[in-house]
């Protein structure tokens, strides 16, 4: 059986297993969740020897080179050697500048970096607070807004809100992977219909997107959609229905958890040229995918993205 080494331990691993699996099996403090290589909480850097990796186009070409791989994608296969991703030395630091309630139960956390952070609407990073990570849309707008923005739904208990709703001013957090989600305002689709559909803070993202392509003067019409459990929980209508009287081809609307299968049942698309972006939980997205399939939606004019329900320990 391949030998694993890290740090000071070496085992055999199981011919065949992941990395994760095997890390795990050795008591070692690695950070995981979907195991599908989205949330890219598990990096390790891969020092000597070789792993058979399932989807190598989960990492940018500059991280492979730097030797990250995603422990839950790699198979052990020969002897390696590899290090456990420390957020204390290969995260950025940043530092809370503010945080607010932008709802009940939505906590607004704002950061500074420590070095300049290029990202792009739509896109996600992992935040690390303490040895508690959860990856995160960004809300705020790149080369526009001050700061970094997340939106976090804290309705229920979870490890990463728990201590997020005890950060003030000045108290460090550290931004791990940098992810390419699927939402994201393609500069070639200006003149198309733009239709946004987010569960809860599932609109974090799309409220980045949307002021995004309004920047970059989207020329089609635009329809924003918000479902929420309830009223109290369309926590952006204010600032939404800002946008809605500066533009007028943005539209906004507001739903219920007791409204949503009516105007899901009853959605249709004004033009086949829509480009359709949906972001929830994964019923959200399983329901919303279906609908605008069956209202005839063309292949590849749907970018989604399904958030976490969970935050990532190292275990």
């Amino acid at each position: 059986m391949p030998e694993v080494r890290v740090g000071g331990k070496e085992w055999s691993a199981d011919a065949g297993s992941t990395l994760l699996d095997s890390l795990l099996d050795a008591g070692l403090p690695v950070a995981y969740s979907c195991r599908a290589g989205s949330c890219q909480a598990c990096k390790i850097r891969l020092i000597q020897g070789d792993l058979t990796d399932l989807q190598p186009e989960a990492l940018t070409a500059s991280a492979r080179a730097e030797g990250w791989r995603l422990a839950c994608q790699c198979q052990v296969h020969a002897p390696v050697e590899i290090a456990l991703f420390d957020p204390a030395r290969d995260a950025l630091l940043a530092q809370v500048t503010y945080t607010q309630w932008l709802a009940e139960n939505v906590l607004e956390i704002c950061l500074e970096s420590s070095q300049p952070l290029r990202y792009r609407a739509g896109q996600h990073v992992l935040l690390w607070n303490g040895d508690i990570a959860r990856p995160y849309s960004f809300a705020s707008v790149p080369n526009e807004d001050v700061g970094l923005s997340f939106h976090l739904d804290c309705s229920r208990p979870g490890t990463f809100c728990d201590a997020a709703r005890r950060l003030r001013p000045g108290d460090p957090i550290r931004l791990g992977n940098l992810s390419d989600g699927a939402l994201h305002y393609p500069v070639d689709a200006q003149e198309v219909p733009l239709l946004l559909i987010g569960s809860g803070t599932g609109m974090a993202p799309l409220w980045s997107i949307v002021r995004e392509a309004l920047r970059q003067e989207h020329l089609g019409p635009i329809r924003l959609v918000h479902r929420a459990t309830e009223r109290t929980g369309h926590y952006l209508r204010e600032p939404f229905d800002d946008l809605a009287e500066r533009y007028d081809h943005l539209t906004v609307e507001y739903l219920t958890a007791e409204q949503w299968p009516d105007w899901l049942k009853g959605l249709r698309l004004s033009s086949r040229q829509t480009l359709a972006l949906a972001c929830g939980g994964p019923s959200f997205i399983e329901a919303v995918s279906r609908r605008l399939f069956m209202a005839g939606l063309p292949k590849g004019r749907l970018l989604t993205d399904t958030y976490l329900s969970k935050a990532l320990g190292q275990k």
